[in-house]
């Protein structure tokens, strides 16, 4: 069975961010588990992540509220294939998205981007 975090631990993340940004948060988290419902989370330095453990080894995604949008870490995303330019980022490994509102989250393209980057993440890590 996979690790949810509690409302208390989502709201101490989430709280501090706009109402705006919260709610896009929120709607993300809400997408991310309906993928990856064995996902494991936690709640660390301002942001959410959803992994196969509780480390950084095993991390697939991350929540992270900005100022005005939500940030969706995509963990090695730098290799993945991303034809619709969705993908921001210039480190080695990781990569993210800018979620601005919750209507992006009906992006046929962002759910393939996610889909592709959790079945690689799961051929990685053997889970």
């Amino acid at each position: 069975m996979a690790d949810r975090l509690t409302d208390e631990q989502v709201d101490s993340v989430l709280g501090a961010a706009g109402r705006a940004v919260s709610a896009t948060a929120r709607a993300l988290r809400a997408t991310l588990l309906e993928i990856f419902p064995d996902a494991i989370e936690t709640a660390e330095g301002g942001e959410l992540g959803l992994g196969f453990d509780r480390g950084y080894a095993g991390l697939v995604f991350t929540v992270s509220p900005q100022r005005g949008y939500v940030n969706l870490g995509v963990a090695r995303g730098a290799s993945l294939d991303d034809p619709a330019g969705l993908m921001e980022g210039r480190g080695r490994v990781h990569r993210h998205v800018k979620i601005r509102d919750a209507d992006q989250l009906d992006d046929v393209a962002l759910g393939d981007l996610l889909g592709r980057a959790l079945a690689a993440r799961r051929v990685e890590t053997g889970t």
